[in-house]
């Protein structure tokens, strides 16, 4: 195991290249069974659960190979299907979130998909409800083994249907779309997740040959094909590590420069932090930051406090909602921090108070943060990563704080950030990558 020992207090300064979008590629890569066809991917993400995926997918016997850094071809031509009740198929798929939606592909080429309980963050109940209904709604039997937490789904034939799904569930949408556009007949999927992401796949999908009507809406209209091609496509930047990056500019007080953001995609997310009183600025499809000394929370016209919640797509991303809660630590007023979704993620603001922030935790979902306007910096300590999102949250405190912080299971931040040691150091962080010894 590594940690990562920060020295803080240094500002930083220069150009970065966000990586390829996580959530996006893990969707995209799961598309490729779909079809026999070789499929290009580019912009996929080095990181730790984007290449357990492609792992996965290999030892499934799709043929993969790495072109260039960050591009991959894929071909599912010759799958084995009994990996999926292999015990090392049972370790393997336990291991990740993501791979819950090579279900719905395998569903629909091949009449058959199991998934053993996925694991991922550790952020409360992420139940597979919609998921599982969805399949039955269109015509697959289920299984569910309590003693292994291993779930199956089968179908000869799968039969297009209305489904109103029970919430707008990301990767919910993504399984079943996915099923649906091999299945015989029309398809009407209500309340379906709109995410940039969810476009994405359906783009991808559509020239491979699917027929998807509604993109970009709640509702997705899909007319089942029989097969589909192959296809090139391109993921976009990941718009939670853009968000990340203006947060690391804001509170080392630095001037950064996010090159190529797809500002079309970003949503909510510029105009959130401008509440925070962050100066952002859109330079073609760049966002340039200028190092600011201080940022003013903005209230409400009435004059009572900001409130940042998370939403549906086109709402704020709840993803974010960490690194919005460290930066308005050292923001001139108060905000209330509402995450609605998962009852878990605000849990790692002990740490920060631990720093010297000042948060009221209100209630599992909610936290009261009050500014110290850079008057009063942060104090390095020691942590350990809970989840992605903290993890990297408790990154960019240790980077404003004063002295040097110490945080371990550094894996949990490798799950999401490609190299982010490397790149910060090019951008003047003073932050190591060691071996922890304990």
């Amino acid at each position: 195991m590594s940690v990562f020992k920060i020295e803080g207090g240094h500002r930083l300064q220069g150009e970065i290249v966000p990586q390829g979008a996580k959530n996006e590629a893990l969707q995209i890569i799961c598309a490729t069974l779909l079809t026999d066809s070789k499929v290009t991917i580019s912009n996929i993400p080095d990181i730790r659960d984007v290449n357990k995926l492609i792992f996965i997918l290999g030892e499934l016997g799709v043929k993969i190979e790495k072109l260039e850094a960050n591009t991959y071809t894929f071909q599912a031509d010759d799958i084995d299907l009994k990996y999926l009740e292999s015990l090392q198929f049972k370790k393997d798929g336990s291991s990740l979130r993501g791979s819950i939606m090579i279900v719905g592909p395998l569903l629909t080429r091949f009449g058959k998909g199991y998934i053993p309980r996925p694991g991922g963050d550790k952020i409360g109940r992420r139940r597979l409800d919609t998921h599982f209904e969805g399949f039955i709604k269109l015509g697959a039997a289920f299984r569910y083994n309590k003693e292994e937490y291993f779930y199956g789904v089968e179908a000869e034939k799968l039969f297009g249907k209305e489904l109103l799904l029970d919430e707008a569930s990301v990767t919910g949408t993504a399984n079943i779309l996915m099923a649906a556009v091999l299945a015989e007949g029309e398809t009407i999927i209500y309340n379906a997740a709109c995410e940039p992401y969810i476009q994405q796949l359906c783009k991808m999908l559509i020239s491979m040959g699917a027929r998807i009507d509604g993109v970009g809406s709640n509702r997705l209209i899909i007319q089942g094909v029989t097969e589909l091609g192959g296809c090139s496509h391109r993921v976009l930047p990941d718009m939670i590590e853009i968000g990340s990056w203006i947060g690391m500019a804001a509170m080392t007080r630095s001037e950064l420069t996010i090159k190529d953001v797809s500002w079309k995609d970003l949503g909510q997310i510029p105009n959130v932090f401008r509440k925070l009183g962050i100066d952002l600025r859109q330079k073609g499809d760049d966002i340039y930051i200028p190092a600011q000394k201080s940022y003013k929370i903005q209230g409400y016209m009435d004059g009572s406090i900001l409130t940042v919640s998370d939403a549906p797509w086109p709402g704020f991303t709840p993803d974010l909602l960490s690194i919005v809660l460290v930066v308005a630590t050292q923001a001139k007023g108060s905000v209330l921090i509402h995450q609605k979704m998962f009852e878990s993620r605000l849990f790692f603001v002990d740490k920060l108070i631990d720093m010297g922030a000042k948060v009221i935790l209100c209630d599992p979902h909610r936290a009261t943060v009050i500014g110290m306007n850079h008057e009063s910096s942060l104090n390095a300590t020691t942590m350990s990563s809970p989840d992605i999102r903290a993890g990297i949250s408790l990154l960019i405190a240790a980077l404003s704080a004063k002295g040097t912080s110490t945080i371990h299971n550094i894996d949990q931040i490798d799950r999401g950030y490609e190299n982010i040691d490397e790149r910060l150091r090019a951008l003047g962080a003073r932050i190591e990558r060691i071996e922890d010894t304990f």
